[in-house]
């Protein structure tokens, strides 16, 4: 294979010297709003053509924001996520595999699922080596997979907990006896890592693995009774399958995914823990555990699109609409409540189930006890992305974008080397009540699902930046980039992008290649953004730009024609739906896709969180700070600290007036909170007169 070449340096020396980047550079200076997040379209458009994602390593960052994180991701979180993975420092993860094929002793201890954490951690290493190829680990990446192929049963089974105590002699082990084995979780993401393995490499070895398991599938749920039709915890097996399908070109692949998503409704009893109380085209609300529907609504997506079943898109739409207006976190994450109930305060108390992990009613969304697994936000990318390539709607990329920046970036340390399992909205110290999940980020959990995800989130970032139709390019993530695929009906293209996106909204494309063919090219305007201008070749073009829509630019494109973007980026201070209780009198700070926290490394020592307002004639200015948080764009505003008072054996008390002063001081993205030790933290803030 053969390796692509990145620049790593002389970024600005190259802005500055090219004629035309003036749009990147004034950025700065220009103003962006931040508006609710605008509705998606009732009915999916009726594309002539799929949106297909690129190829694995026709898309990759040059510079700048994503280029960093790719970078880190690859050189950083791959090899030490491997270094814990080998051995026994923490779990066994590919000591398991080892044990299962018989190559060495020992007994299983783990968490059911860390197979499947293991095949994210692979797909991750398979999508850095599409784009910066090392032999090494592509020998490594042989013997792994060769070992897991000797632990896999004949008849395709692989499943480790069971397979290393059958191996130990217990002869009552078996596939499916509790279906919170997570056994089709495993095998759904070893299917997603086989092909992308099989997509990098040309090779077949891994592929044959999961086509292997797949064939286990369909013979054990050939004939479903209700009890088997409830082994579909955090279903990632949908995609995988579909992914299968996709590359083998086996219809049955599709036939069997069809066929489990429509097993579900065999579900006796159900509850809404794993969304099989209702059967599934009569889901309205989104309820239950937050990754476990993220995942579920994801292949159900993916169903829609190989098949165009029209009964799965309401659903889908009504489920989607649910979360984005009455349940998403303001930061794109998802699953308020560390444990909840539902459907809450139902009349039919009997229907009424334990949830874990959980979204809660409508508009309930606290800050301090926020749940917000970082493996729910990375299924609300996952779900968003499968649903703008079902109907070529921005506002899908908007949420993907959101929580892209926001939820899930802060679900890992700046160096790449610890993790958050939730991600609060609001720190302070003491915490009020005693949590399941540590307020600083660590190296290792024991629900150790959420790492390997982030790094398969971030190596896989470049494939969500543009997008693929018969005749058309989609623009779809604004980072310095470039793109060297095909159009599948117009052949070679070559497009080069470069911007300080989130920090500047300036954006400039230039055409290195392009079909003689006229083609179409649809950037996509932030939903954020109040205007947006366009310039082709420095004339302003004559298609409006609507934020929230796609701008369609179809030319007879040259080699060297050039596309600015301009996007009005001016700090915003948001306010929330009057039934989020936990915020109302209060505001946060978004500048473009950004989030901002106030973080108590930026108050004066002994000033607490809980002492800050924000008054209402609050303006922000913005600072790029290259030396802070590896580089990080802040916002610099005045706000009012209150003298502290004493609550201690207090729960209510006369309103009384308090000394105030004010102070100016920095907030950071929220992404980047906890990295300069223990903090305090809060994104929202009360808004004072």
């Amino acid at each position: 294979m053969q390796t692509k070449q990145t620049p790593t340096t002389g970024y600005l020396l190259r802005i500055t010297a090219r004629p035309g980047l003036f749009f990147i550079l004034t950025g700065w200076l220009m103003y962006l709003a931040t508006p609710h997040l605008q509705a998606a379209s009732k009915e999916p458009q009726r594309l002539e053509h799929a949106i297909h994602e690129t190829p694995s390593g026709d898309a990759q960052w040059l510079n700048g924001f994503w280029k960093d994180r790719w970078e880190n991701c690859r050189t950083s979180m791959i090899p030490q996520m491997w270094d814990l993975m080998k051995g026994y420092r923490y779990k066994p993860f590919y000591q398991h595999f080892r044990i299962a094929a018989g190559l060495e002793e020992g007994g299983y201890h783990g968490a059911q699922w860390n197979d499947g954490d293991f095949y994210k951690w692979m797909e991750a290493l398979c999508l850095a080596q599409s784009i910066h190829f090392d032999p090494d680990w592509d020998e490594l990446l042989d013997e792994i997979i060769a070992t897991i192929a000797l632990a896999q049963r004949t008849d395709g089974y692989i499943h480790t907990p069971v397979l290393v105590k059958v191996r130990n002699g217990d002869t009552t082990a078996r596939p499916f006896q509790d279906r919170f084995n997570f056994e089709m979780y495993n095998m759904g993401h070893l299917m997603t890592a086989a092909v992308t393995h099989h997509q990098v490499t040309g090779k077949d070895t891994f592929l044959n693995v999961a086509i292997k398991a797949a064939s286990f599938l369909k013979e054990a749920f050939r004939n479903p009774t209700p009890e088997l039709a409830r082994n579909s915890v955090c279903p990632s097996h949908y995609m995988g399958l579909i992914d299968l399908y996709r590359t083998t070109n086996n219809p049955d692949w599709l036939l069997l995914a069809k066929h489990l998503i429509d097993m579900r409704d065999l579900v006796e009893d159900g509850g809404d823990d794993n969304q099989d109380r209702l059967p599934l085209r009569n889901h309205q609300e989104i309820h239950g555990h937050a990754v476990r529907a993220n995942y579920l609504y994801s292949g159900v997506a993916d169903l829609f699109l190989e098949t165009k079943d029209e009964s799965l898109w309401p659903p889908l739409q009504a489920t989607w609409q649910n979360l984005v207006e009455k349940k998403l976190y303001i930061t794109g994450g998802c699953g308020a409540l560390y444990d909840g109930a539902a459907p809450d305060g139902s009349t039919q108390q009997r229907i009424i189930t334990r949830v874990h992990q959980a979204y809660g009613r409508n508009y309930q969304l606290p800050n301090l006890t926020a749940h917000n697994e970082t493996c729910a936000n990375i299924g609300n990318v996952l779900w968003n992305w499968r649903m703008f390539q079902a109907s070529g709607d921005a506002a899908y990329i908007d949420v993907l974008e959101l929580a892209l920046y926001n939820s899930v970036l802060s679900g890992v340390s700046l160096d790449g080397t610890d993790f958050f399992y939730v991600n609060p909205l609001r720190n302070v110290d003491p915490l009020p009540v005693d949590l399941r999940w540590s307020r600083t980020r660590v190296p290792f959990v024991t629900s150790f699902c959420c790492p390997p995800n982030l790094v398969r989130t971030i190596a896989r970032t470049p494939q969500y930046a543009y997008a693929l139709s018969d005749k058309t390019l989609w623009v779809n993530l604004y980072g310095s980039s470039e793109l060297q695929t095909k159009l599948p009906a117009n052949g070679d293209i070559h497009l080069e992008q470069t911007t300080l996106y989130p920090w500047a909204s300036g954006v400039r494309l230039e055409w290195k290649v392009c079909p003689t063919i006229p083609f179409s090219l649809k950037c996509r305007i932030p939903g954020w953004t109040r205007s947006a201008q366009v310039n082709i070749n420095g004339h302003a073009t004559e298609e409006p730009a609507q934020p929230g829509q796609y701008l369609t630019l179809q030319r007879d494109w040259k080699t060297g024609d050039i596309i600015e973007l301009q996007f009005e980026m001016t700090p915003q201070l948001m306010t929330s739906h009057p039934l989020v209780e936990e915020t109302r009198g209060q505001v946060a700070l978004k500048r473009g896709p950004i989030v901002y926290c106030l973080e108590s490394p930026d108050l004066p020592k002994d000033v607490s969180i809980h002492s800050v307002k924000i008054p209402s004639d609050f303006h922000s200015s913005v600072e790029y700070l290259p030396q802070l948080l590896n580089g990080v764009g802040t916002l610099r505003g005045e706000i009012i600290i209150e003298s502290p008072s004493d609550w201690e054996g207090v729960l209510y008390r006369p309103l009384e007036e308090r000394d105030e002063q004010r102070i100016t001081t920095r907030f950071i993205p929220y992404y980047a909170w906890a990295n300069r030790g223990p903090s305090e933290m809060s994104v929202w803030l009360p808004l004072t007169n």
